[in-house]
């Protein structure tokens, strides 16, 4: 199994990451002193580390290729025991109940800090799922998703700063500029597609990032709107904690809402023509189905939840800058829809909790953490390339009587 050719290819790989990791895991400098320590044996525990990954990932390979049988492994029956869960009503009843009651129960278990970062983390979610209606529905590669997002947070610090309306005045307006932002977007990239459609998203992502950079008249320029108004319960204004946690629960009804809509979207008939869309462009249109308007709707439904997302995000921070709504923001959307499978909800949910908290729960690996989130996010696109849990194909069966 392992040939002389292998092991050289192993053995390049390995040094390989050694030089990519080199600045970072050997190269230690400190300013205040004025040294540089060289930490060589870091660069040994790299390479041995990868030779044997790569050792493992070939020996897995091997074995999987000599199966005759049907291949079942245990990340493939986890997938169909979630499927089964959620097919059957009683089991995803269930579930549903068990994981609600977690939710409610959350900010009396963990402190206040714990609570603040899971806000974040619902919001990744409920962006993803925004996106996975682009992307992973309709088929459309959208990387300037975050410039609807940015869309609703200067909507509700610009209409609050300037005069004075509330979150829940401008949540829906926040929203509805966001989607009309879609349509704008949408109208030039009718007739474009992948890789073309990508660098124009990614250029109108970049355009309204800098607009609000350079235009210091409107968008207060990079020293952004600051003192924006946290939400109000029925006019009464909230402490930290209270608003926090007041915050919390919002999110909590707004995903509900966004997973029902969601999950009711994809099973219409609006929901089969983006997946007509995505699988076969030409088919789709021979079909009947009107693309623009597909398209279109596609944009504008997935800018609308970044668009009231992006309000919340503004409520939260209290400031927002051009510096929050960088193309980072926009590439980790993308790899939450990537990771956690392509049309599938639960994926979605599932790799945004995943991308969001385990860099927060890698803080003990102190400088390591990044590097130790982007080896999961490798290993986890290596054995599950098509997502943690991708979505299964509807069919139709005709019985015979």
């Amino acid at each position: 199994m392992f040939t002389l050719k292998e092991i050289k290819k192993t053995v390049l790989i390995s040094l390989w990451f050694v030089f990519l990791t080199f600045p970072l895991m050997v190269i230690k400098v400190d300013p205040i002193e004025k040294t540089v320590l060289w930490r060589w044996h870091n660069a040994l525990y790299v390479a041995i580390g990868i030779f044997c990954i790569r050792c493992l990932i070939e020996f897995f390979r091997h074995r999987k290729q000599q199966k005759e049988k049907k291949k079942k492994n245990s990340s493939d029956d986890s997938q169909a025991l979630i499927h089964r869960i959620l097919v059957d009503p009683r089991k995803r009843n269930i579930m549903l109940g068990v994981l609600l009651s977690l939710v409610v129960i959350f900010p009396f278990v963990f402190d206040t800090y714990q609570t603040n970062i899971m806000i974040t983390a619902l919001m990744y979610v409920v962006l993803g799922l925004g996106l996975n209606i682009v992307v992973g529905m309709a088929g459309l590669l959208d990387l300037g998703f975050v410039a609807f997002y940015a869309v609703g947070a200067y909507s509700y610090a610009l209409l609050n700063h300037h005069f004075g309306l509330g979150f829940w005045a401008v949540l829906p307006i926040g929203g509805g500029l966001a989607a009309f932002a879609g349509i704008l977007l949408g109208f030039p990239v009718l007739r474009l597609r992948g890789d073309y459609l990508a660098i124009v998203t990614l250029g109108f992502g970049e355009i309204i990032r800098l607009i609000l950079e350079n235009w210091n008249e409107f968008s207060m320029g990079p020293s952004g709107i600051s003192n924006i108004d946290r939400p109000y319960f029925f006019g009464i204004n909230l402490s930290l904690e209270h608003s926090i946690l007041y915050l919390y629960y919002i999110m909590i009804l707004f995903l509900i809402v966004t997973i029902f809509i969601v999950n009711r979207l994809q099973n219409s008939r609006l929901g089969r023509a983006w997946i007509a869309l995505r699988e076969d462009e030409i088919a789709c249109q021979a079909m009947g189905i009107d693309k623009r308007k597909t398209k279109l709707v596609a944009f504008a439904l997935g800018a609308f939840w970044a668009g009231v997302v992006g309000v919340i995000f503004a409520a939260k921070t209290t400031f927002i800058n051009p510096a929050s709504f960088t193309f980072l923001e926009s590439a980790i959307i993308l790899s939450i829809v990537v990771l956690g499978g392509m049309g599938s909800i639960v994926g979605v949910i599932f790799g945004a909790l995943i991308l969001i908290l385990l860099p927060e729960y890698l803080r003990a690996l102190s400088e390591y953490r990044m590097l130790a989130f982007g080896a999961i996010l490798v290993a986890m696109m290596v054995f599950r390339p098509q997502g943690l849990i991708s979505k299964i194909r509807r069919t139709y069966t005709f019985k015979q009587e």
